[in-house]
């Protein structure tokens, strides 16, 4: 086995026995994206001496220091979450060259707990897609079909980490973006209670949705990654100061009598036969294990989409307002028309404008042109899609009929959880219906893009942590995805769940064929 195969826990503890050094592990990473990278796109940004500089660092640590719980581990970030020095994107035009000049708390946290990170992964722009395809600098490619998405909006993470690229990346799941392509590529992703993870740093898509989380191999790397990022955070008011427990002493094999809630009426239409399979032969070795089937009904689920789509692009017209070419970021005026070049002026927009051969003598009406010309070469379509009809939802005469009755079905969709939790301890369903689709075959069509979240919009709607762990393959050897939704705060649950699970099945340890090609 090579180290770039090695789990996050494996790789920490062959640290602290000396049997290789931080450095050897950060090479063998690089190595595999080096190797790996042209086929699948999952990078945006490499910074390989950077990651060589941390990694030694580790490695100079004295016994005395004691080893961090992620000393010498490589880890991609999506690159809509800041990294201070590392460009930071989201995967659009309109932040092509933006900078952070700081570190969004669970990067900064991740560092601190010694993890080392080895570069910036593609996503949809602004987190804004369930296929990567809408990303600025073109699409990842899942690791296991190179024809397929590896969905999204996460995308690149997922296939970082299933192409043994990296052991751990971080996500952003608003409406599915972490456990749906974790689901497709084969892999684990959770995503955390609202408000267990702090969201400084993460750039805004829809600020009531929006949650960081993990993505790794097996179930104990992505607890001890939520153990290093989770907690109270005083840059973000909307961080719980809820105890953190230790999530990896909660992975105790033993589920018995465990409650698994199934919602038999939305699991009826429109999943893809080798799906249902595979997750009803999930539940049956749950059952194996000691944990107990029970009927739930989630009566408002069939509405998780619209209400979904209403409150998500409302949140996302408002943040995504910032992006006007003045403060950072592209900016196209007159003098770069066409050419998405980004401009920095000395002085206002209004004072530079009138020095322009050609103004209208209007500085209003020059910045309000540099406004359009910045905000259409810098988007892309679907985020131009997202912020319009979200534009619309909020605007007189039908914010009533369209956004706060969103709100009330949101209200309804939480209360149908409590219930179901009143009988169960987990809810499981697919976390997709379909396996993952060719490259291409929706991004024409946005309804049939939008009904790949049909089991994941539920659970950030309500707040709640769910996870997704590998559960099987479709006839065609394409991963399937088993999720499970929990209380909330109660991550301790879906973890454990999930790790016996995991224990039992060992699909975690297939490989895509794309890392032994050329080898």
């Amino acid at each position: 086995m090579t180290l770039a195969a090695l789990t996050a826990r494996e790789i920490r503890d062959g640290i602290g026995r000396r049997a290789f050094s931080a450095v050897e592990v950060c090479r063998a990473a690089l190595a595999e994206v080096d190797r790996l990278e042209p086929r699948l796109h999952a990078f945006n940004t490499i910074v390989a001496d950077r990651a060589l500089e941390r990694a030694a660092a580790i490695d100079r640590r004295p016994p005395s220091a004691g080893l961090p719980p992620l000393a010498g581990v490589p880890i991609a970030v999506k690159d809509n979450i800041c990294t201070r020095g590392i460009r930071t994107t989201a995967s659009s035009r309109i932040l092509d060259t933006f900078v952070p000049p700081y570190d969004a708390t669970v990067a900064a946290r991740l560092e601190a707990a010694g993890a080392v990170i080895i570069g910036k992964t593609n996503c949809d722009e602004f987190a804004m897609g369930s296929s990567t395809e809408n990303s600025a600098f073109g699409p990842s490619r899942n690791p296991w079909a190179l024809d397929r998405i590896p969905g999204g909006s996460s995308g690149g993470s997922a296939v970082a980490v299933a192409a043994r690229m990296a052991p751990i990346a971080l996500g952003s799941d608003t409406g599915g973006s972490i456990r749906q392509p974790a689901a497709l590529c084969g892999v684990v992703g959770l995503k955390p209670t609202y408000g267990r993870v702090s969201r400084y740093g993460l750039i805004a898509f829809a600020s009531s949705l929006d949650q960081v989380g993990p993505i790794s191999r097996t179930v104990y790397d992505t607890a001890a990654v939520l153990a290093a990022i989770a907690g109270a955070d005083p840059a973000d008011s909307t961080s719980s100061a809820q105890p953190v427990p230790d999530f990896t002493a909660a992975l105790t094999n033993d589920i018995g009598g465990v409650r698994v809630g199934v919602p038999q009426a939305i699991l009826d239409h429109g999943v893809d036969e080798g799906v249902t399979r595979a997750f009803e032969a999930a539940l049956e070795r749950l059952e194996a294990r000691g944990a107990s089937l029970v009927d739930i009904d989630l009566p408002h689920a069939g509405y998780g989409i619209p209400v979904y789509y209403l409150v998500a692009t409302a949140e996302a017209s408002s943040n995504l307002a910032r992006y006007d070419g003045v403060r950072y970021g592209l900016r196209v005026d007159d003098s770069a028309e066409g050419t998405g070049q980004p401009l920095r002026a000395p002085r206002s927009p209004a004072e530079q404008s009138m020095d322009e051969p050609g103004s209208s003598g209007d500085p209003g009406s020059d910045l309000l042109r540099m406004y359009e010309r910045t905000r259409e070469a810098g988007f892309g379509a679907e985020v131009k899609r997202r912020i319009m009809l979200g534009t619309y939802v909020l605007s007189a005469g039908y914010y009533e009929a369209y956004y706060l009755k969103a709100q009330r079905v949101r209200t309804l969709i939480r209360g149908d959880f409590e219930r179901a939790f009143e009988v169960a301890d987990v809810v499981a369903t697919p976390t997709s219906p379909t396996a993952a689709f060719r490259l291409g075959d929706r991004i024409h069509d946005p309804l049939q893009m939008y009904l790949a979240d049909v089991f994941t919009v539920t659970a950030p709607l309500a707040g709640l942590p769910a996870i997704s762990v590998p559960c099987g393959f479709t006839p065609d050897r394409l991963p399937v995805g088993l999720q499970l939704t929990g209380r909330l705060f109660d991550e301790e649950t879906l973890l454990r769940v999930a790790d016996a699970y995991e224990r039992e099945t060992g699909w975690w340890k297939a490989w895509p064929p794309v890392v032994d090609a050329d080898r």
